[in-house]
């Protein structure tokens, strides 16, 4: 993470200051974990356009008797109380594009063609100017699917909105193909109690199911964003 910062472009500087970012996460939790501090700043200086997840975080547990209702409605509600955590701020609530958990859309079904019109249109309805997502070359399958739907909304855009990726998971990309942009730093208790209201993630709150292992608990107090650059 130390190295991601040598030579990287703080947003506070034009033009990234003046632009409104809206945040995409795969799952409830990677809203903090990519983009905390993101959140946290461009909320303050009235830059912040909402949040979007991709899935339902449904594959975090076993489902009961078949059904995902239960988890589905805890992970939505620990997401909107660690937006109103990072934000300070009684923000949109996030808005839920529902696909399965682990099951990414592929371009051409009709939920993925359904989704891309509907964040096409919050985009021109928010005045989006930057897509905040998970890098293309996440491990996760969702992780990668939320980039390649952001990268959809930009060529539909002709240009007018950029994509800025974030790392989860994997590695940062090389400075040879990305441009790489540095948050202001923030107090880690801030992301630390945005982080807590995911208890669904953290603890045994609903039973078996997924843990956030104990190292990606710490996060640096800013957050590096990547830009491709332009051929």
């Amino acid at each position: 993470m130390v190295m991601g910062r040598i030579g990287a472009h703080p947003l506070t500087a034009r033009p990234w200051r003046a632009l409104r970012w809206l945040v995409i996460a795969p799952h409830p939790d990677d809203e903090t974990l990519g983009t905390g501090a993101l959140i946290a700043h461009m909320a303050k200086a009235g830059k912040f356009a909402g949040l979007v997840y991709l899935t339902d975080g449904s594959g975090s547990h076993p489902l009961k008797d078949g059904k995902a209702g239960s988890i589905v409605a805890a992970r939505q509600r620990e997401g909107r109380q660690a937006l109103r955590r990072l934000s300070g701020l009684q923000v949109r609530a996030p808005l839920c594009l529902g696909w399965k958990d682990a099951t990414p859309e592929v371009p051409g079904s009709v939920l993925f063609g359904r989704s891309y019109r509907k964040l096409a249109a919050l985009c021109g309805r928010l005045r989006v100017d930057v897509l905040a997502t998970t890098a293309a070359h996440e491990p996760h399958c969702d992780h990668s699917a939320a980039a390649g739907l952001a990268h959809a909304v930009r060529i539909r855009s002709r240009g007018r909105i950029t994509v800025a990726e974030y790392c989860v998971w994997g590695e940062a990309p090389s400075s040879r193909t990305h441009k790489t942009l540095i948050t202001p730093s923030m107090s880690p208790g801030v992301t630390r109690n945005a982080l807590a209201a995911h208890r669904s993630q953290l603890t045994a709150s609903h039973g078996l199911g997924f843990r956030l292992p104990r190292d990606k608990r710490s996060m640096a107090p800013h957050d590096l964003l990547y830009v491709r650059k332009r051929p």
